[in-house]
């Protein structure tokens, strides 16, 4: 049963750089260290977020479509963090 419970972007953001850190084979802190110092909005390789996108959307049981807004999502942690809270609610909604 899916879980009617939307997760905060923190959380998201979380689990994201959790992925990421997972991917990179470093520490979940390091990663966000690095993210952090680079900008507010967690600018990351947007190639990094895709080869995370199919753990996220099983992890949440979404789909990320493959349009114009979910690539501009993909240039940050937590612009992607946003995109993802967006999926969760569109299912919730469904």
């Amino acid at each position: 049963m899916l879980s009617t419970v939307t997760p905060g972007i923190d959380d998201i953001v979380s689990v994201v750089i959790e992925f990421l850190a997972e991917l990179q084979e470093k520490p979940a802190a390091e990663v966000r260290a690095e993210l952090e110092d680079a900008g507010a909005e967690l600018p990351v390789d947007s190639l990094l977020i895709v080869e995370i996108l199919t753990r996220i959307e099983e992890r949440y049981s979404i789909a990320i479509p493959a349009d114009r807004q979910s690539a501009e999502a993909t240039r940050s942690v937590q612009a992607f963090a946003r995109a993802v809270r967006e999926a969760i609610i569109e299912r919730q909604q469904s």
